[in-house]
């Protein structure tokens, strides 16, 4: 249960830091990468990822009000289509998960159960938005522009740039490196004491993509009244263009989780 419920948090908070967004479609083939000028201001300079396929291995660790709970995982991603995920512990799988836009699927190996159903769901047991596309742009470091009709703050940094603007009751703040990758993603929630950091870090090229700076080292840190959440995703191994599998099978005598 353990397991499951790391990977339930990890989501949550990857999918906390871009409320609402859409993520910038590429055309590039595998192993590229893209500018993406943001339509609200084109002097943004952001370079996200375009490759069709993604594997990835590391492992998670997560922090809540002082328990510490780990697991190592295994990612698999197919653009704007799948994100595969598996949990183990000393090399046995807890949990495995898949999520496509439409659809949230997660196996519970040590429960013996499962859960087949829509975002709506997941939203309200993890109580933040969750969507896709947000998981996928937060797992690649992607940049997300500002919504319809924002106009962002744009400062120069460290070569770099920062970039802001309000996004309902949020502050959105990106800072992005000189090569156009985000480095770190802050949201702040008016009124409510809540804030979210997530720091992109560890930047290497990619297997299949030697021009693409990738974070291989991903800290997150929610903050809630009287609460905190810490957790960092560190990657051992990424590479992309290789066609994947995505297997995920139901076994017999497996209960629906209600």
């Amino acid at each position: 249960m353990k397991i499951l419920a790391l990977s339930l948090t990890l989501f949550a908070l990857l999918a906390g830091c871009a409320r609402k967004a859409t993520p910038a479609r590429s055309t590039a083939g595998p192993g590229t990468s893209t500018r993406i000028a943001d339509p609200a201001l084109p002097s943004v300079n952001a370079a996200n990822t375009a490759f069709a396929y993604l594997s990835a291995k590391g492992k998670a660790q997560i922090t809540i009000k002082g328990n510490e709970q780990g697991a190592n995982l295994n990612v698999r991603l197919r653009r704007d289509s799948i994100i595969w995920v598996s949990g183990s512990l000393l090399g046995i799988e807890g949990v495995r998960a898949v999520l496509t836009p439409d659809s949230v699927r997660v196996l519970n190996r040590l429960e013996k159960s499962y859960f087949v159903g829509g975002y709506d769901y997941l939203s309200r047991l993890l109580q933040v938005p969750v969507s896709f596309a947000q998981v996928q742009a937060l797992l690649l470091g992607d940049y997300l522009p500002a919504p319809a009709g924002t106009r962002p703050t744009v400062v120069p940094e460290a070569g770099g740039q920062r970039v802001r603007y309000p996004q309902d009751r949020l502050t959105v703040e990106r800072l992005l490196s000189a090569a156009g990758r985000v480095q770190q993603l802050k949201l702040d929630e008016t009124g409510t004491g809540r804030r979210l950091a997530v720091d992109y870090a560890d930047f290497r090229p990619l297997d299949g993509a030697a021009s693409l700076p990738f974070a291989y080292d991903l800290n997150l840190r929610a903050e809630r009244p009287q609460a905190s959440t810490t957790a960092r995703l560190n990657y051992s191994k990424v590479a992309v263009g290789e066609r994947l599998e995505f297997p995920f099978s139901i076994p017999k005598g497996y209960v629906k989780m209600k």
